[in-house]
């Protein structure tokens, strides 16, 4: 653990593990990962690895970093380097982005959402809403789904995220103060929310493979491992086992932390080079 007062964190459990043990919880974002294949093919470090959580016999559900694992995938890496991260520990929070669309028009958007099968928009709240409308002027407008199983009811909002990822531009938001978000997005048109989630829907939707939409579930974990800078060229080569590549890493990261290249951030921050 790093003490840090009245805050402790444990020191990021950091593994590499096979590609092949990821399963992601949410569909990747193309417009994201075409271009991070190309920057990592001529990249020599990984510098934020994925954030995953055990699931069972020996795979782990990835909580951050769907695109990073789809490119490994492309490219044929065998081993991946990870941020472990149990739900149980009390260092994970679950939530959800919102979605701030703009760049088309309310008409449209609602046009096209009418024609998903077993999708309804009332003004109603109950059990079927898979999502919220808020336009910049008028009233909220429930999104509901009609279906029977939370496969369906996925991949039903896979369809709707996916209308307006194709024809407006998608901006995702921790706030819900909606002057907040009229004032930093002038152009945007509407606000989406989600219900919320919980880690055994993030779970369930990794082992039946009924995929989230990207850019819904928000993980935040107490003691994020980012900026690590670990070389791909370990991860990529053939020649040396995973445990060895293990011990590698573990010898890696206590020379880190002996000579004080490890800074812990107990604040939240913002970067503004992504």
């Amino acid at each position: 653990m790093i003490d840090m007062g009245q805050n402790s964190v444990p020191i990021p459990d950091l593994r590499i593990v096979p590609v092949s043990s990821l399963r992601p919880h949410e569909e990747h974002d193309s417009q994201r990962s075409e271009p991070l294949i190309e920057r990592i093919r001529t990249e020599t470090v990984m510098i934020n690895p994925p954030l995953v959580a055990p699931m069972r016999d020996g795979e782990f559900v990835i909580l951050d970093g769907a695109n990073r694992f789809h490119v490994f995938s492309e490219l044929g890496y065998p081993h991946i380097l990870v941020q472990v991260a149990r739900y149980d520990s009390g260092f994970v929070h679950l939530s959800n982005w919102q979605h701030v669309i703009a760049g088309w028009s309310l008409d449209k958007f609602i046009e096209r959402i009418e024609q998903i099968p077993q999708v309804r928009l009332t003004k109603d709240s109950d059990s079927t809403v898979i999502a919220s409308i808020l336009p910049r002027s008028g009233e909220l407008i429930t999104v509901h789904c009609d279906t029977i199983s939370p496969q369906a009811t996925n991949a039903t909002l896979c369809q709707f995220v996916s209308v307006y990822q194709r024809n407006a531009k998608l901006h995702r938001m921790a706030s819900s103060n909606v002057d907040e978000v009229w004032e930093a997005f002038p152009d945007a048109f509407a606000q989406i929310t989600f219900p919320p989630y919980y880690p055994a829907d993030i779970i369930a939707a990794a082992q039946h493979h009924a995929y989230l939409p990207p850019g819904i579930s928000r993980h935040i974990v107490e003691g994020r491992a980012l900026r690590v800078n670990y070389p791909l060229a370990v991860l990529c080569d053939p020649n040396t086992s995973l445990e060895q590549k293990n011990a590698d890493l573990r010898r890696w990261l206590q020379n880190k932390l002996a000579n004080r290249q490890v800074r812990y951030y107990a604040e939240a921050t913002y970067q503004f080079d992504e």
